[in-house]
């Protein structure tokens, strides 16, 4: 069996591996789609990244390729359609990364609820002019109401840890629906919530989910949250509600033209920003190059786990 890894993942889980199998790493970050058309020919499998596009031309370059282990929960990245299409099974890691994305969301909001980020940065600047009883006032959480929108696995356990701090959760589901919280339609999750988390994929239905009549049904005082997709939020329409302060921030960890940002929300001090980081934990690292691997040995003795095409 030969497998391609695309990406340099942490190694000490690929040791558990039948040691028969050709295993084949990048020398540095990542193979460059160059270098993925000349050795996919030779493999059987490859276990791709989230963030790098397996597109038809990739899929194609893959004469022997049976299955795409996705390292990730999303896989936007893979034309999956087309997978399907060549009889190419598509799977990827949803487990792994529940918790430390849940951790991940209620660190933005917190962030963003008592403006930790802003403070900081105006702090090694103003300095001693900072302070004040009435200066650099935030929000609490106890008693608000945060609506969650995709209550799935990352929605319910970011509702778990919500509830800790005495937060009224809703949620907004286009399917399933979770008995221990109040479900409700997405006009009114967005009237009534104080805060709102997303944890829905990106679909053709989800695109611009949050545009600007979404924008425009949020308290003033509100803050969103997004650890999903990018591109589930129209960038630009955000930016300009976060300009007008016609809701009061948001804390953002995805974007749409990833890894580039749009130029009006660098400006901006009422939005937190970061790189991308929902599993970017040592231990959740390990964990979801462990249970792409476990996709491959599944898939490989007839009883795949976490197919998705």
């Amino acid at each position: 069996m030969k497998l391609l890894v695309t990406y340099n993942i942490p190694r000490a889980p690929f040791q558990e591996l039948p040691s028969d199998w050709e295993i084949t790493f990048p020398e540095g970050e990542a193979f460059s789609k160059a270098e993925l058309l000349r050795l996919l020919p030779d493999h059987d499998i490859l276990l791709s990244i989230f963030h790098a596009p397996v597109d038809k031309e990739i899929i194609n370059a893959g004469k022997k390729l049976k299955l795409i282990s996705n390292y990730g929960v999303g896989y936007n990245n893979i034309d999956i359609q087309y997978a399907r299409e060549k009889g190419i099974s598509v799977t990827n890691t949803p487990q792994a990364v529940n918790t430390p994305t849940a951790e991940l969301t209620m660190t933005l909001l917190l962030s963003a609820a008592r403006r930790v980020a802003e403070c900081n940065l105006r702090l090694r600047k103003e300095k001693e002019s900072m302070w004040g009883t009435m200066q650099n006032l935030g929000f609490g959480l106890e008693g608000k109401t945060l609506g969650i929108i995709g209550m799935g696995n990352i929605g319910k356990n970011v509702a778990r840890r919500a509830e800790a701090f005495g937060m009224k959760i809703i949620y907004y589901n286009d399917r399933t629906e979770v008995p221990a919280y109040h479900r409700t339609d997405l006009n009114t999750l967005l009237k009534e919530s104080d805060f709102i988390s997303l944890h829905t994929p990106l679909t053709p239905l989800t695109h611009h989910l949050i545009g600007p009549e979404e924008l425009a049904l949020m308290k003033n005082t509100a803050i969103l949250v997004n650890t999903a997709r990018g591109s589930v939020v129209d960038e630009k329409a955000l930016a300009e509600a976060l300009k007008n302060k016609q809701i009061a921030g948001a804390a953002l960890d995805v974007f749409e033209d990833e890894p580039h940002i749009a130029e009006a929300l660098y400006l901006l001090d009422n939005v937190v920003l970061t790189p991308h980081i929902g599993t970017a934990t040592i231990d959740a690292r390990i964990a979801m190059a462990r249970e792409a691997l476990d996709n491959i040995k599944n898939f490989l003795k007839g009883t795949p786990t976490n197919i998705v095409n």
